[in-house]
Order: structure tokens, then sequence, then C-alpha cells
């Protein structure tokens, strides 16, 4: 199996939303994104997958070696074999790549953000900077597209966050602002316990309209002349806002089961964006 082949093999078993907007790319930019949406699942896997804290910290750390060894063009992983000609052919800054990186380092910091200003920071770099790295793959003549890429990654983030609420609280995870909670009216247990109660209902609304916001700012900075470099995102951005619908009729409810597109559902969308955009 080649590293290309590897990364395209672990982007299709994920499941994710993120495949469909890779489908109608031409082939080396499908490879650059799927060998970055690769790189992204395997660091996220470590938070993930495994249990033992000391255990994620060692492999977080050896990614963050990995990363360098990449940039001095001597990977040992398949994932940054195949990152190697799109970092030289895009200009993928090894910053952004560290960033990710400590995205991964605050789950395992973190289980609970006190604010937004804490979990916008978070979500700028396991989210915000994979926009701007993907901004770069896909193409920009104008460099406001990076705005449009970095409020898109932010809402896409969002997104999962609200739709994921009690799956991650029952992994002892909470990722809406303990200040929030508190506004709302809403306590750690009536997460916990999925309580479907009017105030829940309001502190999730909340964060949906959060999400929407980024979402409208997103394609509010995003230049028309970089629109049709930019359809792969667009794509993500239209399969995200209806799951964010979704979730919205779900309200409460959405704590106690997993909210989804169907894969045709995300098919359809996918291929009407990209006629359109």
């Amino acid at each position: 199996m080649t590293p290309d082949q590897y990364c395209a093999e672990k982007t299709a078993k994920s499941g994710s939303s993120f495949y469909y907007s890779f489908l109608f790319l031409p082939p080396p930019r499908r490879r650059a994104i799927t060998a970055l949406y690769a790189f992204c699942r395997e660091v996220d896997d470590i938070v993930d997958t495994i249990m033992d804290p000391a255990v994620a910290r060692q492999k977080l750390a050896w990614w963050r070696d990995e990363t360098g060894r990449l940039f001095e063009g001597t990977p040992q992983h398949p994932v940054t074999m195949a990152l190697q000609a799109p970092v030289r052919e895009f200009a993928l800054p090894r910053e952004y790549f560290a960033d990710i990186l400590d995205g991964m380092q605050m789950d395992l910091d973190y289980n609970r953000y006190p604010d937004f200003p804490t979990l916008e920071a978070y979500c700028y770099r396991v989210a915000g900077v994979v926009g701007l790295l993907s901004a770069r793959i896909f193409g920009f003549a104008n460099d406001a597209t990076l705005r449009y890429a970095r409020s898109l990654g932010l809402a896409l983030q969002l997104t999962n966050i609200v739709r994921d609420v009690g799956e991650d609280v029952r992994r002892n995870r909470i990722y809406l602002p303990l200040d929030e909670l508190e506004r709302f009216g809403v306590t750690t247990d009536d997460l916990v316990l999925c309580r479907e109660t009017p105030e829940v209902s309001a502190l999730l609304a909340f964060q949906v309209e959060r999400a929407r916001t980024f979402y409208a700012d997103a394609l509010a900075a995003l230049p028309p002349e970089d629109r049709r470099a930019q359809r792969a995102g667009l794509v993500m951005a239209n399969i995200y806002a209806r799951l964010l619908d979704e979730v919205a009729r779900e309200g409460a409810r959405a704590m106690s089961r997993r909210v989804s597109l169907t894969p045709v559902r995300k098919l359809w969308i996918a291929w009407r964006t990209w006629i359109t955009a």
C-alpha cells in the first residue's frame, strides 16, 4: 500500500462528511487534502482512543517529532510521506501543523472549557488552521479568502460540538463553555442525564446560533473571484449547515441520539454545491 492509498483508505473508512467535499477535486488537490485529513485523523485518534494520558502524551510528542521530520524531508509515517509533495506544492506552513498538535494537546489538558475565548482558541487550532491549510490546497488569489477559511473551520467545529454534546459528556468532556451553562441555568448533571429541559434547549439553541454566525461570517468574507476555487470548502459548509439545521430541529433530544445526514443526502448536497458554486 502506498502512502497515498493509506490516506485514501483512512479517509474513506472515517465516514466523515469531509469525504464528500473531496470527490470532485482534481487528483493533485484531492491527494493533498486527503493526506491533510488523514494527518488530522491520526492525531485526533490519539485523544479519542488512548485512555492512558501518559501514553497519549508520548504519542503526541512522537507526532511533533514526525512533523519536524516531514519538513526536514525524512518522514517515517505513511501520512507524512504523503504530505511531502503537498507541503512543497502548496507552501503549507510548518507552524499550522504545530497549531493542530497544540489543539490536540488542549484535549489532553482540558475536559472542560471555562469560557468561549478558551474554546475559540481550541477550535482555531483543531479546525480554523485546517481551514487555512485547506484554502491553500484549493487555491486562492485574494487574501480575504483566508478570513473565510478560518471562520468556516470554526463553524464546522462548533457544529460538531453542539451535535456531540451527549456523546462528549459520556466521555467526561464538556466543550460548551461553563460560564454559559451557568448563564442558562444548566448543570453538568443536566447534560450527563440528557435532561430535555427548557434551560438545556435554550443553551443548545444559543450554540446553534453562534455556529450559524460563523457560517455567515465565512460566506461574507469569501471573495467572488475565489468562490470557484473554494468549492470543496463550500461543499463542507453546505453539508454541515444542513446538519446544524437537523440538530436545531432535534433540540435537547440531540443529546441522546447522534444526528446525521444520509450518505445519499450528503452526496446530493455535494454535487449541487459543486455545479452551482
